[in-house]
């Protein structure tokens, strides 16, 4: 079947729906098509993760994004889009279908992390999806035991998520604390002290080399020798960044495993742009790099869309992203790496955590600290150490 749109959009997340609104700022008219692989509506994600296991009232309905409803888009879920032919302006499915288009955005996104021997099924979870999160939901009742692999960020959440559902978790991950590769010491054992007493265990510096079916349950075999017994394993390892119809189709691709674009999000081939977790941008502040955090996903999306639609303002945001742990949470901005220099600030039960990299500023940690993030990304541009780092950003 043929679908032809002045405007389509490959991927049906949240930067899809953003970059949708986006064209109808611009455009009232154009036609605009969005093809996704998953199944489902585009959802805001971090609810997956949050809201929906945190909040009593909080419904998936409440989640769920209406780009057809708000813009008029023609949605086609369930296609995975193949191949793009940018001199026939034309991208093909996996089912066969093709999509006309007089420009085009690719917001495919990514898709989790794998581990080696460890194939998904009903007992064990990649965990990103609207469908992962039903079969989670289902499946990890009070009581039952889930074992989670990663500290991360889908990790980390998940792990605190699941605690607060009287579900018995393990948690796996080969680092030393919990989100050890973005704490300075003092938070990360902060972030152990409040999984262990929610009653999480942790096996910390340990990996999965693999696992088999057990019974009912699953049967993890660990690096140091040791199995876990388990009802469910949920696998929260970061994204691969969906670059291989991007790549098929002759468009530069970063060291940083993203779909390369320009400050107006346009990639190197004409009327193809590219938005999301899986772009490579120029950040002004801090130069080239990918983001997969909700904020860059709706900005950038937006900033996309209105740019398909002959918009000529160039994309110049420092997104920011935040977490949510028990009642522990943060805001940030910037790169939070504690291999680099770290300067904290604390106050109460608050802290300000910079980054630097020489004598740059490139990230800013919010802990237990709100309301601050443009602040954060004000001393981020100041693009020099300050001489003092206390009260630099003010909080309670």
């Amino acid at each position: 079947m043929r679908h032809d749109y002045e405007y389509l959009i490959i991927g049906a997340g949240m930067t899809a729906d953003a970059a949708a609104r986006g064209i109808r700022e611009v455009d009232a008219d154009g036609s605009i098509g969005i093809v996704g692989e998953e199944p489902d509506a585009p959802v805001r994600r971090p609810a997956l993760s949050k809201d929906l296991w945190t909040d009593a009232d909080a419904t998936l309905t409440d989640s769920t994004l209406d780009p057809a409803g708000a813009t008029g888009a023609e949605v086609h879920l369930g296609h995975l889009v193949t191949e793009i032919d940018p001199a026939a302006r034309v991208a093909t499915s996996a089912s066969g279908d093709e999509f006309g288009y007089a420009r085009v955005l690719i917001a495919t996104g990514g898709h989790p992390r794998h581990l080696d021997g460890l194939e998904p099924s009903d007992r064990v979870v990649y965990y990103r999806t609207v469908a992962d999160y039903r079969r989670v939901r289902e499946a990890a009742q009070p009581g039952t035991h889930v074992v989670v692999v990663g500290g991360g960020y889908i990790g980390s959440e998940i792990a605190a998520a699941l605690a607060q559902n009287e579900v018995q978790v393990t948690m796996v991950f080969p680092e030393d604390h919990p989100g050890a590769g973005r704490f300075p010491t003092e938070i990360a054992e902060q972030i152990t002290a409040r999984y262990a007493e929610a009653g999480v265990q942790l096996r910390a510096g340990t990996g999965v080399d693999g696992g088999t079916v057990s019974g009912d349950g699953m049967r993890l075999d660990l690096d140091d020798g040791s199995t876990l017994d388990a009802d469910l394993v949920v696998i929260g390892l970061g994204l691969e960044p969906s670059t291989a119809l991007a790549e098929s189709a002759g468009l530069e691709c970063s060291d940083d495993g993203g779909i390369v674009v320009d400050d107006h999000l346009r990639t190197s081939v004409p009327d193809v742009f590219a938005a999301g977790d899986v772009a490579s941008y120029i950040d002004p502040r801090l130069g080239r790099r990918r983001v997969e955090h909700e904020d860059n996903a709706l900005t950038m999306g937006t900033a996309a869309g209105r740019a398909l639609a002959g918009s000529d303002e160039p994309y110049a945001h420092t997104p920011m992203f935040y977490s949510d742990l028990f009642d522990l949470g943060y805001e940030a901005v910037g790169r939070m790496d504690p291999s680099l220099e770290t300067v904290v600030d604390q106050q109460g039960d608050g802290s300000v955590v910079y980054y630097l990299d020489g004598d740059r500023v490139v990230g800013v940690l919010l802990w237990n600290v709100w309301d601050a993030v443009d602040d954060a990304r004000e001393v981020i541009a100041r693009g020099k150490r300050p001489d003092s780092f206390t009260g630099l950003i003010p909080f309670d």
